[in-house]
Order: C-alpha cells, then structure tokens, then sequence
C-alpha cells in the first residue's frame, strides 16, 4: 500500500497567534507529578509550538505516560505550570477537549464495531467533524471498512486509533505509540499523515520506544529519565553531541581491545564494548583510524558486522544518557546533559 494523499483537511483551522504570540501550543514548567510518597514526575519543563513534532522518549517508568495525561487533562499536576493552547488542561478541559486529538496505544474502541461505524460514531461528538470515509482512505483503511475492531489486524487498530485522534480536526495531537505492531507500509501511512499534521500546523506530541521511527518523525526530542529531561534539542543537535559519535563496530565478543588500542595509538579505556560483539572508539572518527581499526581486524582474522563513524544514531545518544545516568558516573553525557538547551 503506497502512502496516501491527504484527502481530508488534517488539522484545525490555520494556526491563531491568539492562544499564544510565540506559537506555542504545549507547555510545562517545573512539572511534577506524584502518586503518593512515589515522584513520577520530577521539575520536568518542555515547550512544543504549533507545526512541530514533539517526541518524549525514556525507558518504562521515565514519567513519559503521566506527562503526557497531565497535558491532556486526565490528571492534576502536584506543581509546576502547565498549558495546552493556552489553557489550563485540568480547569480548562471541557474547552480543550474538543481541540485535542489523542490516539491510545490499545483500547477505546468497541469490539464488535466496524471500522467506518467506529469513526461515523465518533464523528458525530464534533460540531465539524472530518469525514468518516475520507479519514478511512487517508489511513489506508477503507478495504477493511466493514470489518469489525477485533477482526482487525493490530497494525489496523493503530492506524484505525489514528484516525479517531484525527476525527475532531484537532490542533494539538497526542499519539501513544503510534506506530508500534504496524507493517512497513502501515508506517508509511502514518509518517505521512503525521508530515501532514505539521504541514497543516498542528501540533503534534508523541511517546514511543522506536528510536528510529521517532529520528524520522521529530522536530524536537525530550529524553526523560526518572521523571526529569536527560537531554533534548533536534536529532541533529543530539547527534552531533559529544565527542562527535566516535567509531562504532561490530566484531565478535571479548575482543584483545588492549592491542587495538596500542594499534590505535590510544588509551585502553576509551575503547569499550557496549554489548557483547558491539564496540565504541571514543575521540574524533578520522580517516585515518578508522583505516588503523580495519587494517588491525584483518591481521587478527577478525570478521567486521558493522562500522559506523562520526554522526551518532538517535538511538546512540539515547542509550548513552540513560546508561550513564543510570551508572550515576560521570562520561560523555554529562556534558550533554549541561550542554542541552532549555525550553
């Protein structure tokens, strides 16, 4: 299935400089959320404007979820300022709620309603609802229009889910997950409609553990850990982080990495095996030591699965901030973390 085009007007109407001069659709300063003695949420502060793709990544229990219902009016703030289209998402809800789509990672749907009944259903909540059968082409839906949610495959409930979160015309989307159990073509689909979503002006926050989904979708990344931001700014500024990404190769476990490192001419310690037969060289990926490193392999008889040098992954520095943080050591993410820009 190719991506579709838009044939429905995905968003609200043109973005209104009324709810906020700045642009900014999403806020929270100093946030913190508590379930009794337990602080899931921890001073977190994060801004999404209008027209932008926000992603919240961190591991289980990071705080992204409490966030994110915190936004979305389903739960009370302990502390902290927190604004959707410049309101207050708690006091504020019957007014927002009919311009806020969310799209649940499971659930909220009847089981045994068709998927264009689903959305005829839903639609009829909105003064000015899009159209059922337009959105169900949009999402890439309509051959299955008549079959019910649970005859569904899990990557059509997503897409169906989406399409739900669009039903309203909202100008502040949440997506939990969108894209998780979905077929390559079904991931398409939805990166095309989030595209969509920004090119029309609205706002658009999503959590998701697919590191590689969120590279391509994101304007901004928030990476939150024990209920604070580790690290935020574009996938270019977190990218080029650090010591520059360093050299990363594959080859088998438990390598001599004394030797590579008097080949490299460089300290032992900046060497390290990440995961068994997963290798980082810290320092600048020049021509020439990735060529020493390749040269050194060759000579041991030592196959090469992988090489990457320079520019880290999303997923990279994700794993490096929450590993360190985790170890409570100092390394390179340290300087990340104070080097990170704030909302």
């Amino acid at each position: 299935m190719a991506a579709p085009s838009p044939a429905v007007d995905v968003g609200g109407d043109a973005p209104d400089d009324a709810d906020d001069a700045d642009g900014v659709a999403v806020e929270c300063r100093d946030l913190v959320v508590r379930y009794g003695p337990l602080t899931a949420v921890d001073g977190l502060s994060l801004r999404a404007r209008r027209g932008q793709v926000l992603a919240l990544l961190g591991p289980n229990g990071a705080g992204k979820t409490s966030t994110v219902e915190t936004l979305e009016g389903y739960r009370r703030a302990s502390a902290g300022h927190v604004r959707v289209l410049g309101l207050d998402p708690a006091t504020d809800h019957g007014a927002l709620v009919g311009r806020m789509g969310v799209m649940l990672q499971r659930g909220g749907v009847y089981p045994v309603m068709a998927a264009r009944r689903v959305l005829a259903l839903f639609s009829r909540y909105y003064a000015e609802p899009e159209d059922p059968d337009a959105l169900l082409e949009l999402v890439g839906l309509r051959p299955v229009a008549a079959t019910p949610w649970r005859r569904l495959s899990g990557g059509e409930q997503q897409r169906l889910s989406l399409a739900l979160a669009l039903v309203g015309r909202p100008d502040v989307v949440f997506l939990d997950e969108p894209t998780a159990g979905v077929d390559p073509e079904g991931r398409l689909a939805i990166r095309h409609v989030v595209g969509a979503l920004r090119d029309r002006g609205v706002c658009v926050v999503l959590t998701t553990h697919e590191l590689p989904e969120a590279e391509r979708l994101a304007d901004e990344v928030v990476i939150i850990a024990r209920g604070r931001a580790v690290a935020r700014g574009s996938v270019a500024e977190l990218s080029a982080s650090g010591d520059g990404g360093g050299i990363r190769f594959g080859a088998p476990a438990a390598l001599d990495v004394t030797g590579l490192a008097a080949r490299l001419d460089t300290p032992v310690e900046t060497i390290t095996e990440e995961h068994p037969g997963e290798y980082r060289v810290a320092g600048a990926p020049t021509a020439p030591r990735v060529a020493a490193l390749v040269a050194w392999l060759a000579e041991q008889g030592l196959p090469l699965t992988d090489l990457r040098a320079g520019r880290q992954s999303l997923e990279d520095v994700y794993l490096r901030v929450t590993r360190e943080l985790d170890d409570g050591a100092p390394g390179p993410g340290d300087g990340l973390r104070e080097a990170v820009r704030r909302p």
